[in-house]
């Protein structure tokens, strides 16, 4: 990483990538790069800029236990609003932003299923989390409003605040994002985990208080190139998130592009769902949210889905099958095109000869629901590009995308 190096776009022009270090930012394109803890660096590449985030690699019991704990919080009654659906007990992705004058650092999910950027200012007993404190910060203004979102194990909340928000060399001023002083909602997933707070992507209909979303704020400052974003998620090797645009090197082919349904989470029509040959549900309606590590469909037809395989759980919520079995393609239809995960996409870890599959079983209420959530295990696979603008999705195969060999 110390060494600059030459690389071309799709459009032919040479950029030279240069490391600099922490906090130096120049650009009106944004790129975050998911790396290995070992090879954190920030680096410049022409219009782009890159910073890590990190990639919290977990155990098999870990995983399974996570999947339990992290399913049984987001269970939801109707008429809870807003609806949270994310299961960050499993989170691995997380980057570095900073808020306040000068930058206090906060590690965020940066999260497509929620709307609201929330960092704490008190942490839970015995963990190690950073905590704003806006006393320390000479440009920030009291808002004071409660904020308040209730999970299925109880709530967090806190109050609103104003103050600067950096995410790499895109700043927002007086930006309002709520300060956090009980985490209780969130429970072993917060308490253990690696991130501080919540940077959340969604639509303005499902922001709590109806403040201004992150990505609207920066749109309507004019920072960005194009009002899109991309994830590209590695499986044991680097990825990003890149505010701005689309980074070609790691896509192959053209994007497929699907239009909203609704502009609450990045919610589209879903044609089918299709286990081989055989339709295997009759819900019509999928986001895609990288605050979700699994495929979580309406319970009913996941264990349908899950007697098909011949998938076992253990403790409740996870399924598990014989590494040496053979399974069916899954795929998923948008806007007329399958897009197709194999059995090694649906590995999410093995241990002996027990493979942990990336399924669950989530009901969301109505109105929001049903739905099925493509996580993290259906973004591994495909490089997705969320286009604020033209209100789509665009999906691509990732570049070099690999899963576990079984």
């Amino acid at each position: 990483l110390a060494q600059a190096f030459l690389a071309h776009d799709k459009r032919g022009r040479q950029s030279r990538r240069v490391p600099v270090k922490e906090g130096i930012y120049s650009s009106a394109m944004l790129q975050v790069q998911l790396l290995l803890p070992a090879l954190f660096s920030v680096t410049a590449v022409g219009d782009i800029i890159r910073f890590p985030l990190q990639k919290r690699e977990l155990s098999f019991d870990e995983v399974s236990q996570g999947i339990n704990l992290g399913m049984d919080r987001i269970q939801m009654s109707p008429g809870e609003a807003p609806v949270i659906i994310n299961d960050y007990m499993n989170a691995q992705y997380y980057g570095e932003i900073e808020v306040g004058t000068p930058g206090q650092k906060e590690a965020v999910i940066f999260d497509t299923g929620s709307a609201n950027l929330w960092v704490p200012n008190k942490k839970p007993f015995l963990s190690s989390h950073n905590i704003y404190n806006h006393e320390k910060s000479s440009s920030y203004k009291a808002n004071g409003t409660v904020f308040a979102i209730q999970y299925g194990s109880g709530p967090v909340s806190g109050f609103f605040s104003a103050d600067s928000v950096q995410i790499g060399s895109l700043k927002l001023s007086e930006y309002t994002f709520a300060e956090v002083n009980n985490t209780a909602g969130l429970g072993l997933a917060y308490r253990i985990g690696k991130f501080d707070g919540i940077l959340g992507l969604g639509w303005d209909s499902i922001s709590v208080g109806g403040i201004p979303t992150p990505m609207k704020a920066l749109v309507e400052s004019g920072q960005l190139e194009k009002p899109v974003f991309a994830f590209y998620l590695g499986n044991k090797q680097p990825g990003e998130l890149l505010f701005g645009g689309v980074d070609p090197q790691h896509y192959t082919g053209e994007f497929s592009f699907v239009p909203l349904s609704s502009e609450s989470y990045w919610e589209v029509a879903l044609d089918d769902v299709t286990l081989g040959s055989e339709s295997v549900s009759s819900t019509r309606s999928a986001i895609v949210d990288s605050g979700t590590s699994m495929l979580a469909g309406p319970t009913a037809e996941i264990k349908a889905l899950a007697n098909k395989l011949k998938a076992t759980s253990i403790l409740g919520k996870e399924y598990v099958v014989d590494c040496d079995a053979d399974l069916p393609d899954l795929s998923f239809k948008l806007g007329g095109k399958d897009f197709t995960l194999k059995k090694a996409d649906l590995i999410l870890i093995q241990q002996g000869n027990t493979c942990i599959l990336g399924l669950t079983g989530l009901d969301v209420p109505a109105p929001r629901g049903p739905l099925w959530i493509l996580g993290d295990v259906f973004m591994r696979r495909f490089y997705v590009q969320f286009d604020w603008g033209q209100k789509r999705l665009g999906l691509a195969d990732a570049a070099s995308s690999s899963s576990i060999v079984i």
